[in-house]
């Protein structure tokens, strides 16, 4: 899947941008359909440890699926918005087989 991208108030290293595309990429295996995506990591204020965020936006026919994260690492916000989004792609899935 096509990833774009964008983290804010930071430079997000190869490393993580390879961890997000490798998780993303699984999503494929629920819904084949998937067209693209849009990651957008943020920094928020320091002074809490939950100051991560991440946003993932997955664009798919007809429609858009979108999942945010607050957390105190980027690999752990990506699991729990790629674990949403699984449950939104399956979810969506199965209500187009019962049409």
């Amino acid at each position: 899947m096509k990833l774009q991208m964008h983290s804010i108030h930071f430079d997000a290293d190869q490393k993580l941008v390879n961890f997000i595309q490798k998780k993303a990429d699984k999503l494929e295996t629920f819904y084949d359909r998937i067209i693209d995506g849009e990651v957008i990591m943020k920094v928020e204020n320091a002074d809490s440890r939950d100051n991560k965020t991440i946003e993932i936006k997955v664009n798919i026919p007809g429609t858009q699926l979108f999942a945010k994260r607050q957390s105190k690492s980027f690999e752990a916000g990506t699991d729990e918005v790629i674990e949403s989004l699984r449950r939104q792609l399956k979810k969506r899935k199965e209500k187009m087989a019962a049409h």
